[in-house]
This record gives structure tokens, sequence and C-alpha cells, in this order.
């Protein structure tokens, strides 16, 4: 894939979303084992796995307000794992260290504490805001016969993204994808995509999978072309709004392409960058496109969403989020500023350049 480990781009599957309630923890736990098992992770891992799953969702029932998990499956070079997102919005953990210490564990929970969880997760990332609310994350990985992880660098993925279905729903019409190409300098170009396929449920869906699909097939990897590809590949569809971005790491600068209802924005420590989009509907109404170039800021992300986001979102009331991974980054986001009466995305990239 890419010319250094941190261009590796993990492969992510959104599995099932639970929400807060007396029946999150066994829900989970027996969500998260089975999901385990079929992926191939020894009884033993399998079993840490819900162990895990189970104090993070009762941590969650416990102290959060509007809490909920999502497991996901993520991939690497023929290798499955299970991955969990929490997100809740408040009241938030003032000291994270404390909390992830040993023999801290929320009252309730089996008593493990959200250290061991860290522990037993091949990679671990949490970020708190007090008053605003947390977003904790954990991968799984299956382990060799000598207990090493068989992937080289977990949670190094530079870009990770998250969908959530309207209320409802058991599928999005939202999906987003990425993939690196070799461009003849020492670092690979990372290209994105965003869709929100028109309306909800299956026939959305259909929409944006096929926007996937057309991403992925496509020789023509600039901005505008994936983004006529995607066009012609839902031509059959309701269609959709779709945004495209191509980071160019060597160039250092950002060809963004856009039609409809997605938002783009190059996120710093001192705000936010917009990137800008034209009307119309992919697959429908698609005007002459048009791809803008920005410069790549140090030390900075790339953020897109969809109209499940507002855009009111700012990244200085969320202090050290860009420290953080990008699904935790996602998760945080979406937290901020999702909205329950549609289907919500987010992707961010950071580390890319």
């Amino acid at each position: 894939m890419g010319a250094v480990s941190t261009t590796t781009i993990l492969d992510g599957e959104d599995v099932s979303w639970f929400r807060d309630g007396p029946s999150l923890p066994a829900a989970a736990r027996g969500a998260a084992a089975a999901l385990a098992r079929r992926l191939g992770l020894s009884s033993h891992r399998a079993a840490e796995v819900a162990l895990a799953v189970t104090e993070a969702a009762t941590n969650v029932q416990r102290h959060a307000v509007d809490g909920a998990l999502l497991l996901r499956v993520v991939r690497d070079a023929g290798e499955a794992g299970v991955e969990f997102l929490t997100v809740d919005s408040g009241p938030g953990m003032r000291d994270v260290p404390a909390s992830l210490a040993d023999g801290t564990s929320s009252a309730g929970t089996l008593g493990i504490g959200l250290g061991a969880v860290s522990r037993l997760a091949d990679h671990f990332d949490l970020h708190s805001v007090p008053g605003r609310g947390t977003v904790m994350t954990a991968q799984f990985w299956p382990r060799a016969v000598d207990g090493r992880v068989v992937v080289a660098t977990p949670g190094a993925s530079p870009a990770a993204g998250v969908t959530r279905p309207i209320s409802g729903e058991s599928v999005s019409g939202d999906a987003w994808a990425v993939r690196t190409a070799a461009d003849g300098g020492h670092r690979p170009v990372v290209l994105v995509m965003l869709c929100d396929g028109l309306g909800h449920g299956p026939l959305a869906a259909r929409a944006s999978q096929a926007a996937v699909k057309a991403f992925h097939s496509t020789l023509d990897l600039s901005p505008a072309g994936i983004l006529n590809a995607v066009h012609l590949a839902l031509r059959e569809t309701r269609g959709g709004a779709v945004a495209v971005a191509r980071i160019e790491p060597d160039a250092g600068r950002l060809l963004y392409c856009g039609i409809g209802n997605v938002s783009g924005f190059l996120v710093t420590g001192d705000g936010r960058r917009a990137l800008l989009s034209a009307p119309g509907i992919v697959g429908a109404h698609m005007r002459r496109l048009r791809t803008f170039e920005e410069q790549l800021p140090d030390h900075g992300a790339l953020v897109m969403h969809s109209d499940g986001l507002t855009e009111r979102w700012d990244p200085r009331s969320l202090p050290g989020l860009l420290h953080h991974s990008p699904l935790v980054m996602a998760g945080q986001l979406l937290r901020e500023a999702g909205v329950r009466r549609d289907d919500a995305s987010v992707v961010v990239v950071k580390g890319a350049w």
C-alpha cells in the first residue's frame, strides 16, 4: 500500500451500534464475542474482547449521557480484528491518567478498569472533554502462537471514519472510502471519498456502496475524474452528494472536488478552513466540475462529513483533539455535531503528510 507504515490504510466496516440502556452491556458483550469468533480469534482472545467491551459498555451505561457503543471489523493484509468505539455526551473525565490507573474502575462494572482494557487491546485511545463527553476506541487482533500481534502497527492507520444510520434504520445511506496510490514521490498520494446517498435506508445505502465501488475501481485518480466515475455508477440509483479529496504529501497540497451537501475542512489547532463544493446531485444533475487546491497545514487533519453532522463544531473547543487517532477524532466530531434525524458519516485523515 504505502511507502511507509503510517500510510497503510486499514479497511474498516461498521457492524452494529448499541444505544445506551439496561441491555447495553449484555448485548454488546454477546455481539463482540460472536464477532471475534466469526473472525477467527482464539477462544481466549475472544473472551478478552468480550471482557473489554463489557467494561466499556457498563462504563457508558453507568456514567454517560446519550452514550452508545459501535462494533467494527478492521482488516489489514488478510487479517481481521475487532474494534469498538464508545461515544457519550458527558460528564467527561477531568483526570484521564487517573481514570486509566490500575485499581480504578466504575461502580457496577466488572472491576477490571479502563487501564486493564487498554492493556488487553492492541491499540487504545481515549479523548475526554469535561462537561462535553468522552470517546474511546480499542482494537483487538489475533495473536500468533508466540503471543505476538499479527499486524505490524496496530492503530497506525492515518485515516478512519464512522457512519451511523438515522434512528429507526439498521443501515446507513452514507459511506466513505480511502485508497493510496504511488505518484513517483517518497510518499504515496491519499485519496478520500465520502458519499451521502439521497434519503435513508437500503436504497440510499445502495447508492453509497455503488460510489465506493466506483471509487476503488477507477483509473483516473484526479478528484474530478473520480467524481465523473462515481456519477456514471450512480445513474441507476437515486444518486447522492459526493466529495473527493486528493492529498499529495510530497507537493504539500490538497485537491478537492465536491457536489452536494458534503462538508470538508482542513483542521489545525487554531481552527478550520472550509473546502468548497458545488450544488447538484451526483448520478443525476451534476454541473461542470471545479477542483480547488489548498496547501496542507502543518500538523493538521482533513475532515469530511455528511449533513448528518451540523457545521457548528469548533476544534478549539475540543482541546487536544488533534493529538488523537483519526477514529477518536471522527467519533468526537460525531458526538459534538451529529443529529439523529439523518444518516451521519465523518472521515478523518491525519498524519499522512
